[in-house]
Order: C-alpha cells, then sequence, then structure tokens
C-alpha cells in the first residue's frame, strides 16, 4: 500500500523555514483563489467536501465555520489547537515542523470566510521546534502581506501569534485552552455557550486542530466536490496516522480513509518487531480503545470508530505485542490520567483514584467478581457525567478490554496467585 500524499506532499522537499520554498511548491495559490471568492463559497465548498475535525472528535468543520459566520460580534477568533497531548499522537508535530505555512494559509483562508481578524495557534510547550519555527513563519507571511492589514491587497486583515501551554494534557479541549490563553489554570467551563458563541476573551471564536487547517487549501484547489471522493461516505479525504509501539517502521502516514488498520501495520509499518504476535492495539492515542488482533481488519472512518463510545480518529495507532500484559498497560493508562486531571469535577477526580485501586487488585490477583461489576459501572458513569473529554474518554480503554478481552479480567477472579 503507498500512501496518498495531500497535506504531506511538500513534507522534506522545501525548507519550512523558507515562505518562497512554500509558494515555490504552490503554496498561498489557494489563499489567492479564496481572495476572489465569496466568503459563503467557501463555507459552501467546506460543507461539500465534509471535512471533519481531524483532532479526534471529528466534528463537521463547515459547521463551525458557519456559526462563526454569522456572529456580529467583533472581533472574532481562529484558534489552532496544536496542543497534541494525546501519548501516542505526533502527526500534527510534523506538520508544524515540515509544512508549517499550510497550517497558516488554512487559518487565513477559513478567517477570510468567517470574518475573523485574529489568529492563535496554540502549541504544547514541549514543542520547542515547532514553536520557533512558528513564529518565524508568522514574521516572514507578514513580511509578504500574507498575514497583517489589507492582505494582498483586499480589504482583509488577520493577525495571528503563537502561544503555548505548560504541559497540561486537559488543555487540548477546547474550553480548557481558551482558559490558558486568558492566563487562567486550563480547567474545562459547563457549556453551552459554545465557543462560536462565546470563545476566547468572550468573542466569537473558531478552533479547530492543526490537521484540519492544513486542508483547507487543498479543498479550495480541488473544489469540496472532489475532495469528498477520497475515502469513504462518512470520513472524506486523507488521515495522518501517528503509528507507535512494537512495528519495525513508526512513524507518520498519511492514507485514504477506508483503508484497514492491518494494511497500515503490515505494510507501511513493516509489521512487528522480530516477527513477535501482536497481542492488541489501542486506537486514538491513550484516551481510545484497546482492541484485539482479530479486529485489525476494520477500516479507519468515523463511523465505524463510534461504536466504541470514543472518538478515536486523531489517527495514533499503538501496536502492543504478546510480551505485554494488559493489566500493566491499563495501569500505566490510568495513572496517567489521574496526573493530568484538572480535578474540577468528581466523576474525574475521584473516579481515576478509585479505578486504580480496583486495578491493583487484578494484577495482584486479589480481585472479585463484584470488582469487575465495580470496574466496569464506575467506568461508564465517568464517562457519562466528566465535564470534559479527559473524564470522558479515560476510561475508554478499560469499557474496551472488558468487552474484548473479558476473559482475562475473569482468569484473575477464578484463578488467584496462592502464597
Amino acid at each position: 500500500m503507498n500512501e496518498m500524499k495531500v497535506i504531506t506532499k511538500r513534507f522534506d522537499l522545501i525548507n519550512p523555514l523558507s515562505i518562497e520554498d512554500y509558494i515555490k511548491y504552490e503554496g498561498y495559490k489557494n489563499l489567492k483563489k479564496a481572495l476572489k471568492m465569496s466568503r459563503i463559497k467557501i463555507i459552501e465548498e467546506v460543507e461539500a467536501s465534509y471535512l471533519r475535525g481531524r483532532g479526534g472528535a471529528g466534528f463537521p468543520t463547515h459547521i463551525k465555520m458557519m456559526g462563526l459566520a454569522k456572529e456580529k460580534k467583533l472581533p472574532k477568533y481562529i484558534i489552532c489547537n496544536a496542543d497534541e497531548g494525546e501519548p501516542g499522537n505526533f502527526k500534527d508535530r510534523a506538520i508544524l515542523e515540515k509544512d508549517p505555512f499550510s497550517v497558516i494559509e488554512g487559518m487565513t483562508i477559513v478567517a477570510y470566510a468567517t470574518g475573523a481578524t485574529k489568529g492563535i495557534i496554540y502549541i504544547r510547550g514541549e514543542y520547542i521546534d515547532a514553536i520557533k519555527i512558528m513564529k518565524n513563519c508568522i514574521k516572514e507571511a507578514t513580511k509578504m502581506n500574507l498575514l497583517g492589514d489589507s492582505i494582498l491587497g483586499e480589504e482583509f486583515n488577520f493577525s495571528v501569534e503563537v502561544r503555548s501551554g505548560a504541559g497540561s494534557y486537559v488543555c487540548g479541549e477546547e474550553f480548557a485552552l481558551i482558559e490558558s490563553i486568558e492566563g487562567k489554570p486550563g480547567r474545562t467551563r459547563i457549556k453551552p455557550p459554545f465557543p462560536t458563541e462565546k470563545g476566547v476573551f468572550n468573542q466569537p471564536t473558531m478552533i479547530s486542530n492543526v490537521e484540519t487547517y492544513a486542508n483547507i487549501p487543498y479543498i479550495v484547489e480541488i473544489t469540496g466536490k472532489e475532495f469528498r471522493k477520497i475515502g469513504t461516505p462518512s470520513s472524506c479525504g486523507t488521515k495522518l496516522i501517528s503509528l507507535s509501539g512494537n512495528v519495525n517502521k513508526p512513524g507518520v502516514y498519511e492514507v485514504p480513509f477506508g483503508v484497514t488498520i492491518r494494511s497500515v501495520i503490515e505494510e507501511l509499518g513493516e509489521g512487528i518487531v522480530e516477527g513477535r504476535n501482536i497481542k492488541m492495539v489501542q486506537l486514538g492515542g491513550s484516551c481510545g480503545p484497546i482492541i484485539p488482533e482479530y479486529m485489525l481488519d476494520m477500516i479507519i472512518d468515523f463511523e465505524r470508530f463510534e461504536e466504541f463510545e470514543s472518538k478515536t480518529a486523531s489517527g495514533a495507532i499503538i501496536v502492543i505485542d504478546e510480551r505485554f500484559d494488559l493489566f500493566f498497560i491499563l495501569k500505566k493508562t490510568i495513572l496517567f490520567f489521574e496526573h493530568e486531571s484538572c480535578g474540577k469535577c468528581v466523576p474525574c477526580r475521584e473516579g481515576h483514584a478509585q479505578l486504580l485501586n480496583i486495578i491493583e487488585k487484578f494484577i495482584n490477583r486479589t480481585a472479585s467478581a463484584k470488582d469487575l461489576d465495580s470496574l466496569e459501572s464506575l467506568a461508564r458513569v465517568m464517562h457519562q457525567t466528566s465535564l470534559c473529554g479527559l473524564g470522558q474518554s479515560s476510561p475508554t480503554a478499560i469499557i474496551s478490554t472488558i468487552r474484548f478481552f473479558r476473559d482475562e479480567f475473569l482468569d484473575r477472579i477464578d484463578h488467584p496467585v496462592s502464597l
């Protein structure tokens, strides 16, 4: 299987710091095209493309754009969420470091279509190189009149700045991200209102992922109708996959929606290290479901992933071979989320500690059937009642493994270790 390079077509061909290189490889031609289109026409093209958010949730991008365009309060903000804190995800970092101007161009087109004048790229603090690159690119684009006032001679002003977090996982959630930008602790807000109504500094705001914005110039170039021909009916276009774990060739790969997980692992990742057997695969990062080997022929598709009660289309595939114990993986996952919880809501704050207590019983083989019932019940309560995506998605690994690896839980109950 070969990659379908759309977003990654300029990777390793250009100097990411050079706007001249970007322009040489057809950069900014789609911004020029967009500025000759009506604002509503751009939104209609995005609607026709059925572009869905690439950060994981898969929300239709045109709905956010239309919501922001309808707001009258000024100024309006465009925020690029580059707080890629999910373990197992690193595709946004690749875009920021290898083709940063594509993100700026995409944001600028969206700003023009929605009437926004201010942009913020919120990058996780650990991405030091990406922060430096994006700051340089903003300066270069401003010098070339591709950012700033009267862009390319049109009555359109749009400026962009970089903000960074301090490593908090929860700041990847849109309201916690907004709080962080405003100088407050990164904790979510109760919603509604949603960001397109009251976002950063209580102004209308659109927040989307790095990869989402990088798709916008391509949609303007080929039209939404043509873009929709790529992928599947519910998931159009290509998807960047962060492949990691026990594979021979980990990395970032771009594939059309609709290819199987197995083909990514075996053909692009060149199979498992030392020919070992796959025991399980985690999709979407630590917040995603863990599935058994027999499910790897499942296609990569938003609709297909929805059965896991979690939005797993951020694109991470973590391959775990037969050497690793299921409960070791679950403990590490829950420890991570317990540490990253902001503590605002009770289900998340208290729930992770209780999940860890029960998982320890399974590790020590002292769990009872009642503990298994409690583990599943608590995980589902957290999923349904936590305020933000952290508490809602962190139990997904537990919920999925109880479903697909139930025998391993029962084995720990039925066969205690003799002392």
